[in-house]
């Protein structure tokens, strides 16, 4: 049975097993109990019994799957945003994003003007072995055309990714070769991770950055974690920004390696009291010393939420950006027999403090939704002034300091958005895969590059004038028109992705992007700014980190 996931991705869509569900296949599911309420089964019996009148006795012909479609999606909007139903063959696509593998031929892709470009064939796998390269452009497969015909990434999914051990035939176009390479292929196991980036920023600052928690996330972790600490590292800084959970057990996990031995991570509480739970340190933290920070933001959601209210509650860690995202619902996958599920609500988290960081959801889904709009508009992301709490819902550290529940983790450490150098027209050019078309193309026409160090490239490469203009043109060709205004503006924003992504596609390395991207993070970089000057703590009446730095 699947462990608990804790995400805050979700989908609304139509929803085709509603009379087994209604017949009780959820409720009967192998985790949970029928329910034998007389209320309950007359609503089940006064339902089916609809059903039938209309099935059988309706003037019209009726699509009786989608009123049932329709009614069971009114039914789920009236319960919290985060209990989904997934159809079958979107549940094994998603229930792959969190896995340590999946069966693939093993490429990096992306779509370029209707076509598949392999970015980087991923290391061990199928199409590595078989000789399919970078820049490569697969256009049939199977022996059909797939080139110019309106590919998306569900598309490609099903296309490429299939059983272990089945076979499949690409088509490749190759630069400077006119004709078509054609590579049977084994599907194989992909290994796919969820740590972006690990490095040491100076002798003593390391730098850790999750994407989501799956599962090989809390190995990934610990395995950086070591490797930092044997290269001296005294500090960290462990980036949660923009990540939006995933299972629960890899943030316990994490967090543990922090805390000392009995200190409580989460809980979590439902209506049945099977899914109450306490989680708490353990002996023997990798960790347990060392001044920490961890960075969040507005995408930062639940399992995220759960490592950095738990260092918060325990006053381990400085928590250090903007309000999180504000999801603490826990959800359990049940499995329905057409390979569907449903994935529902079964309780809530609770922080050590006791306090649940959920944000209202009474007022609808579209109201939810609207919430990072609402921050923005609201001048949140740029003032900390203007973050209100219930004091009602005001909650102690261990050390007696305040925090709040009601919607998000509040930083101890406020920074505010940084849009000075944005501009719409930086924005059009990621967009529309120009920046990535760039770099792919410069990657692939300047080999000697991979001869340079990472150091040496990001000390010695300079983004050109020539270069931007090359920029400008693949945009305008890609529909991207030009602004001066908005290009002058963010001129240096856009040298900085530009030499990030080129240090990512030549060296193959996620280090080596976030070594340049991360010096227009402005929460990186007031992280590194507090380690470096520790009297601004001071400033900020707060002294959770000064006796450890």
């Amino acid at each position: 049975m699947s462990e608990y996931k804790n995400s805050s991705y979700h989908i609304r869509l139509p929803i085709l097993l509603a009379i087994a569900l209604i017949a009780g296949v959820l409720i009967g599911s192998n985790f949970a109990e029928p329910k034998t309420d007389k209320k309950y089964q007359a609503s089940i019996q006064k339902f089916t019994q609809l059903l039938d009148y209309i099935e059988n006795d309706y003037v019209d012909t009726v699509n009786t799957a989608s009123l049932l479609e329709e009614s069971i999606e009114v039914m789920l909007d009236k319960l919290d945003p985060h209990t989904v139903y997934i159809p079958p063959r979107d549940a094994e696509l998603m229930e792959s994003q969190l896995r340590a593998t999946y069966d693939g031929i093993g490429v990096e892709f992306n779509l370029l003007r209707d076509t598949l470009y392999v970015v980087t064939p991923l290391t061990g796998g199928p199409s590595e072995t078989a000789g399919i390269q970078a820049g490569d452009k697969i256009v049939s497969v199977d022996g059909e055309n797939i080139a110019g015909i309106g590919l998306n990434n569900r598309m490609v999914y099903d296309m490429l990714r299939g059983p272990r051990g089945s076979e499949v035939t690409v088509g490749v176009v190759r630069k400077n070769q006119e004709d078509i390479i054609e590579y049977d292929l084994k599907r194989g196991a992909i290994p796919q991770t969820s740590l972006d980036a690990s490095y040491m920023i100076d002798d003593n600052i390391g730098y850790i950055k999750i994407n989501r928690f799956a599962e090989t996330t809390y190995r990934e972790f610990k395995e950086a974690l070591s490797n930092l600490k044997e290269r001296g590292m005294s500090q960290l800084i462990l980036d949660l920004q923009n990540n939006g959970g995933g299972y629960m057990s890899a943030a316990i996990g994490i967090a543990d390696e922090f805390l000392k031995e009995g200190a409580v991570i989460v809980s979590q509480k439902g209506q049945s009291k099977k899914y109450d739970r306490e989680d708490r340190a353990e002996e023997g933290g990798i960790f347990e010393e060392g001044a920490v920070m961890v960075l969040i933001n507005e995408g930062s959601a639940s399992a995220s939420e759960i490592v950095a209210g738990a260092l918060q509650d325990n006053d381990r860690a400085l928590v250090v950006g903007r309000r999180s995202f504000g999801k603490g619902l826990v959800q359990y996958p049940f499995d329905l027999k057409d390979g569907s599920e449903v994935r529902m609500t079964i309780a809530r988290y609770y922080t050590p403090s006791g306090r649940s960081i959920q944000k209202p959801y009474e007022d609808g889904e579209e109201v939810y939704n609207n919430d990072y709009y609402d921050r923005f508009v609201s001048g949140e992301l740029f003032s900390q002034d203007s973050v209100h709490f219930d004091e009602d819902l005001a909650y102690k550290t261990a050390s007696g300091r305040t925090v709040y529940g009601g919607g998000g983790i509040m930083p101890d450490y406020f920074v505010a958005l940084d849009t000075t150098d944005n501009s719409a027209y930086i924005n059009r050019l990621v967009a529309n895969n120009t920046i990535r078309e760039y770099t792919l193309d410069f990657r692939d026409n300047n080999p000697e590059m991979k001869n340079m160090s990472v150091d040496e490239f990001i000390n010695d490469f300079e983004i050109t004038d020539a270069m931007l203009q090359e920029v400008i043109a693949m945009g305008e060709k890609n529909g991207a028109r030009f602004n001066r205004k908005q290009y002058t503006k963010s001129k240096e924003l856009l040298k900085n992705l530009l030499k990030g992504r080129i240090a990512r596609e030549v060296f193959d390395n996620d280090d080596a992007f976030y070594k340049v991207y991360n010096n227009s993070n402005e929460v990186y970089r007031e992280a590194v700014n507090i380690f470096m000057n520790p009297d601004k703590l001071k400033e900020k009446s707060n002294t959770v980190l000064l006796q450890r730095m």
